[in-house]
């Protein structure tokens, strides 16, 4: 029988989650996706098989290069998968939108003067109404 690894273990090992802990409420909340379907914390994962996973705004697809429960340097994590083109030409692209997103917020040359908030403070009221 091949070596596996249970997908919580195998997560935290390659730095995706800094706790088991987070890794499996990761999974419960299905975040995580083994070869497309569900994954529950006790999954053994093996090497070939994709994993998709879903962190906040960031979505990574991963392919199983090699195993290890053990949390190592994360130059070795990087060598326990590969991440798929498209995974990474998607995540380039969302980061890049989120980049100019915030150049077009930007922020005000200075605080508020005391009339000014209130002129801020009456116009919500107003528009509230």
């Amino acid at each position: 029988m091949s070596e596996t690894v249970r997908i919580d273990s195998w997560l935290w090992a390659t730095r995706f989650f800094k706790t088991r802990s987070l890794a499996k409420a990761a999974i419960e909340g299905g975040k995580v996706q083994i070869d497309g379907s569900k994954a529950k914390p006790s999954k053994n994962v093996q090497p070939g098989q994709t994993i998709a996973i879903t962190k906040g705004t960031e979505h990574f697809e991963v392919i199983v290069e090699g195993l290890s429960s053990k949390r190592g340097p994360a130059s070795v994590a990087q060598t326990l998968y590969q991440e798929t083109e498209q995974s990474r030409s998607r995540r380039e692209q969302s980061s890049e939108q989120r980049k100019l997103a915030r150049a077009a917020a930007a922020a005000p040359d200075h605080k508020p003067s005391k009339k000014e908030r209130r002129d801020i403070q009456r116009f919500k009221r107003d528009n509230l109404e």
